[in-house]
């Protein structure tokens, strides 16, 4: 009998909490903020922007509570009487300076005394560039200081770092005064705050730029849009419990809902995934311009393994380091941490603290500068852990306490509620909870290393499923692919978009590939003659493609294409005469194969499982009764749709498939080894559910 699973929550997450609060509060009108975390750090900014004159509701409740912020206006803060405390929140002391630059007063940030040890000139150096007066009143480059805000000069800002908070800053000190500013990082950061403005009616442009990544906000608006928003769950807060479900090896019976997986956050999975922790993403749905879903240990994978981090891989994972190194502590053979200094100036010197505590506790550390050398162990690991104030690091060895073979003493653990309040009892109750539906016998931990070192050998994949007559053969990549072919209004985009959600796989949308170059050609020349496009001017175009985790966009140039102008009309009366050239095609072909990488992806077109993936594990071709597809059609459009319009839409649509079957390039034709579904009879949910069947029998195959 299969053991019953469980599910549990995080609490909201921090960063994104920090910035909407004080984007309400520079909002005109009322925000409601859902989920909002309820932790230290955005209780102190509260109570900061209350002493500002804002008056926020609902933050003292419990987090089913909604938050509402009645935002002032973009420079009508109150001058505030007393310092501004912000404790040890080291996110709300510098997004607060950026945006008090631009109000006309003048306030004093200060905070406890870790918090008055961590660097604060990254921020005040081009806020003062821009305007703004800035005074230490103790040490020079830390809190306290003295900050008089007013009207600012537009900056053009290169970083030595990539660092979310500077950026943040700069981003609000130039929305509050209005002014246009730019932020060069040397690769990029978390994107909250672009996201979170994209809400608020403003435009912020980024992408890859000579030196690095660039972050523009050229022309600010007058006025912000108040927020309405959900905040999902933190990731970093849920990479506590994964990283537990990892050790002690419970399989997919354990989830972590509602987690933002923002793919600017989530750099640690790639690096689970390295050690053979495969933890996947289902149910994916965005909220509030985040991405969201929900995170599974997909299976009982042999004991983890050596990882080597570093480079371009931190900045995405940078609060993550502290559970990465507990679980490269319990893995086989020696993993390596580098490009990790900015930890050194976080809440404590985590590379020192985690060096310090792992050296305690048995287990054979190397400290650099920027990284750490770990040598994994299956011996029991007992001892006392200093947290050094440090919410991460009591947390990181709290996980590796609840695991069999520990031994483990936190001296400070209440300081989890700085970002995790009601992290002990959680954890408590999932160790009770996998004592109860285990056998008592560990499936990680002393003991259980494999014999051999080195990668997972793959799983044998079957060749041949007869009841499905589909060849079951792997990728390139080894990743899944779900290819799925049809006719107009068959289905396919919604189907291919709902099967991925329910899997955890990438969607592929093949279309929106095709309209983007359509998109391009045409502003580039709006007379633009199909015939005459040349592979230079689809290189000019720089079409690349963008995933939120699982969701994915185009980008063109650099900038993100945005939905309404890939569906534009112009778009859509040329792009079938664009998608049938054979320079498109083959210039958008590697692109394409490019993106089957991690668990799965669900392609769909009308070549997937032709030309573009010939060896899908999985190839579906749909298809409908032409007056289904035009009665579809014709509803998507917003039109009502009687008889005699259907039967009109209907003749379109065959003669469509006549052309389209008769090109000489990738007609659309069904795979010889594809199922045929008939869609006729099919709502969207029967159609999603067929096509997960079908994978999910493949997947049984092996």
């Amino acid at each position: 009998m299969r053991s019953a699973g469980l599910s549990i929550r995080v609490p909201g997450d921090k960063s994104i909490t920090q910035r909407a609060l004080i984007l309400g509060a520079m909002a005109d009108g009322t925000s409601r903020i859902e989920g909002a975390l309820r932790g230290a750090d955005p209780l102190a900014t509260g109570r900061a922007l209350a002493r500002l004159g804002v008056e926020i509701d609902g933050l003292g409740a419990s987090e089913d509570q909604v938050v509402r912020i009645a935002g002032r206006g973009l420079r009508s803060w109150k001058s505030p009487k007393g310092i501004l405390d912000l404790e040890n929140s080291g996110t709300g002391v510098r997004l607060l300076a950026g945006a008090l630059a631009a109000q006309p007063l003048t306030a004093v940030l200060a905070g406890d005394e870790s918090l008055s040890r961590r660097p604060m000139d990254r921020i005040t150096g081009p806020l003062r560039e821009m305007g703004a007066s800035i005074r230490y009143l103790g040490r020079p480059g830390v809190v306290p200081f003295q900050i008089t805000g007013g009207d600012l000069s537009e900056i053009r800002h290169e970083g030595r770092v990539a660092s979310a908070q500077v950026k943040s800053a700069i981003l609000f000190a130039g929305v509050g005064a209005g002014v246009g500013v730019e932020v060069l990082e040397p690769r990029r950061s978390r994107d909250h705050s672009e996201r979170i403005f994209e809400g608020m009616g403003v435009d912020v442009a980024e992408g890859e730029a000579t030196g690095g990544w660039l972050v523009r906000m050229p022309e600010p608006p007058p006025r912000l849009s108040p927020l309405q928003m959900q905040v999902p769950g933190d990731f970093s807060s849920a990479a506590f419990f994964l990283a537990w479900a990892a050790l002690v090896g419970c399989g997919d019976l354990f989830t972590v809902e509602a987690v933002g997986v923002n793919p600017t956050r989530t750099g640690l999975l790639p690096a689970l995934a390295r050690m053979g922790a495969d933890i996947r993403v289902v149910g994916r749905r965005r909220t509030g311009g985040e991405a969201v879903g929900d995170l599974v240990v997909a299976g009982d994978s042999s004991v983890l393994g050596a990882v080597e981090v570093g480079g371009d891989e931190i900045p995405g994972m940078i609060d993550e380091v502290p559970i990465l190194a507990v679980l490269a502590a319990r893995a086989e053979g020696v993993s390596r941490i580098s490009g990790a200094g900015e930890l050194r100036v976080k809440e404590s010197d985590r590379l020192a603290a985690l060096a310090t505590n792992l050296r305690r506790i048995g287990v054979r550390v190397e400290e650099f500068d920027d990284g750490l050398e770990i040598e994994g162990t299956d011996a029991p690991l007992t001892g006392p852990v200093e947290t050094f104030h440090d919410h991460r690091i009591a947390m990181a060895f709290g996980v590796l306490g609840a695991t069999p073979g520990c031994d483990i003493r936190i001296d400070g653990p209440g300081v989890a509620d700085v970002s995790f309040p009601g992290f002990w009892d959680l954890l408590a109750r999932v160790r009770t909870w996998w004592e109860t539906v285990s056998d008592g016998t560990p499936r990680r931990g002393p003991g259980t290393r494999r014999p051999t070192s080195g990668m997972r050998e793959p799983r044998p994949r079957a060749r041949d499923t007869p009841d499905t007559r589909m060849p079951v053969v792997a990728a390139p990549t080894g990743c899944t692919v779900v290819a799925i072919d049809g006719s107009a209004g068959s289905g396919k985009s919604t189907t291919a978009a709902a099967v991925a959600g329910q899997l955890g796989y990438r969607h592929l949308d093949s279309g929106a590939l095709y309209r983007a170059v359509t998109l391009g050609l045409l502003d580039a020349d709006p007379g633009m003659v199909a015939g005459t496009v040349t592979p230079a001017d689809l290189e000019a175009l720089d079409i690349a493609i963008e995933w939120d985790d699982r969701a994915m966009a185009v980008r063109m140039r650099g900038a993100r294409v945005p939905e309404e102008a890939l569906r534009a009309a112009r778009v859509t009366s040329e792009v079938s005469a664009v998608s049938a050239l054979a320079v498109v095609r083959e210039h958008l072909l590697q692109l394409q194969r490019a993106a089957a990488e991690g668990p799965g992806l669900v392609a769909e077109g009308r070549d997937m499982g032709t030309v573009v993936f010939p060896d899908a594990v999985v190839k579906i071709y749909l298809d409908a009764h032409p007056r289904e597809r035009a009665r579809r059609r014709i509803l998507q459009r917003g039109e009502s749709a009687d008889a005699a319009e259907i039967e009109e839409e209907a003749r379109r649509l065959e003669g469509r498939d006549a052309r389209d079957s008769s090109r000489s390039l990738a007609p659309l034709v069904r795979a010889g080894d594809a199922v045929l579904l008939d869609t006729t009879h099919m709502d969207p949910m029967a159609q999603m559910e067929a096509v997960v069947g079908l994978v999910r029998a493949v997947e049984g195959s092996h």
